[in-house]
């Protein structure tokens, strides 16, 4: 198994950098199924934010990459479930994917709840504001 950073990722999936991106497809495409290439939770948070935030990538775009490497049989994504019901809750509303994982990471850890100040992750997201 190879850990995939983030910088890989992104110039697998942008192709924006004809060095780099032929690099990185070069090693992700010669993963199988029982080599796998691992994907952490940190690793999938930062793609999502450097997908948004500096290549303007729609949330609907976004929603199916994630679904995507989720899939792939090559890739082995860390904490897979816990990724799928922040997924869903990233798509079905307005909060940020860190933030919805945040929250089901918390729950699936076995807390109460996920304490916040942002008023947003507590509407959006299931966390509770601290007053």
């Amino acid at each position: 198994m190879i850990g995939l950073d983030t910088n890989v990722l992104v110039r697998y999936l942008t192709q924006d950098d004809p060095v780099q991106s032929a690099k990185a497809s070069q090693l992700i495409e010669s993963l199988s199924a029982a080599s796998p290439g691992f994907v952490s939770l940190v690793t999938l948070t930062e793609l999502v934010w450097v997908l948004q935030s500096c290549y303007q990538s729609a949330k609907s775009d976004v929603v199916t990459v994630l679904e995507t490497l989720l899939h792939t049989r090559e890739l082995t994504v860390e904490h897979a479930d816990i990724i799928w019901q922040a997924l869903r809750k990233f798509s079905a509303g307005k909060a940020d994917f860190a933030d919805c994982l945040v929250e089901r990471c918390g729950h699936a850890a076995g807390c109460e709840y996920t304490a916040t100040f942002d008023l947003n992750a507590a509407k959006a997201a299931g966390m509770k504001r601290l007053d």
